[in-house]
C-alpha cells in the first residue's frame, strides 16, 4: 500500500496561487478539504451510505494514483468532482447490471437535518421541511441520468454551470439543457404530490 505524504509545517496543501501537481502536495489536506463534497455527492447519488463511502475512498485513491499528471488546467475541485461523477457513473452502470436492484429509498431522516436551515422550527415546521426534503429527493431519484448528476452538483455541491461542465465533460450549453429539465420535472413532480 502507497504511503500517503506526511502533513506538517512547511507542507503546502491546496492553495489558491498554486498550480497542477503542487496542488497537491498535501494529499492529507485535500482530503480534508474535498472529502465531505465528494461523500455528499456521492450519498446523494447511490442513496447508499456503504457505497458512497467507497466511491468516496475509490475516488481519492484514483485521485492519489494519478495526482503526478493533474496538469491544474481546472480546480482540484473540479478534478476530484469528475473523478467522482464517472465513479458514480460506473457504480451505476454496473447494478443495472445486476439481477436484482435493492429499493432505493430517499437518505435517512438522520441525514435530512443537514439540509435545514439553521434556525429554530417547531415541530411541525420541521415535519414540514422533512417533507419537502423528501418530495425533492424521490424526485430527484427518479431523474434521468445526466438530469441527476447535473441537479446534484448544482444544489447539493453548489457547483457553478462551469464547474457542472468541467467535471462532467458536457458542454455549458447541455448543462443548462439538463439543469433546466430536471428543475422541470421535479417542480412538476413536486406540485403532483402536494
Amino acid at each position: 500500500m502507497e504511503e500517503w505524504p506526511a502533513s506538517g509545517p512547511g507542507r503546502r496543501g491546496c492553495l489558491p496561487h498554486e498550480t497542477g501537481a503542487a496542488q497537491l502536495e498535501d494529499f492529507e489536506a485535500v482530503v480534508r478539504t474535498w472529502r465531505p463534497k465528494i461523500f455528499r455527492f456521492a450519498l446523494a447519488s447511490t442513496y447508499d451510505r456503504d457505497a458512497a463511502e467507497t466511491l468516496t475512498q475509490d475516488c481519492f485513491l484514483k485521485a492519489y494514483r494519478s495526482r503526478e499528471w493533474f496538469r491544474g488546467d481546472s480546480s482540484v475541485q473540479t478534478w476530484l468532482m469528475q473523478i467522482a461523477v464517472n465513479l458514480v457513473r460506473d457504480w451505476a452502470r454496473n447494478r443495472r447490471l445486476q439481477f436484482w436492484k435493492r429499493l432505493r429509498t430517499a437518505p435517512e431522516p438522520d441525514a435530512v437535518k443537514d439540509w435545514m436551515p439553521d434556525r429554530e422550527l417547531s415541530p411541525e415546521g420541521q415535519a414540514m421541511v422533512r417533507e419537502q426534503v423528501a418530495a425533492v429527493w424521490a424526485a430527484a431519484g427518479r431523474l434521468p441520468e445526466r438530469q441527476r448528476t447535473v441537479f446534484l452538483l448544482r444544489f447539493v455541491e453548489d457547483m457553478d454551470l462551469l464547474q457542472i461542465a468541467a467535471a462532467t465533460g458536457m458542454r455549458e450549453g447541455t448543462v443548462k439543457t439538463h439543469l433546466f429539465r430536471a428543475l422541470q420535472a421535479v417542480r412538476e413532480r413536486i406540485g403532483r404530490t402536494k
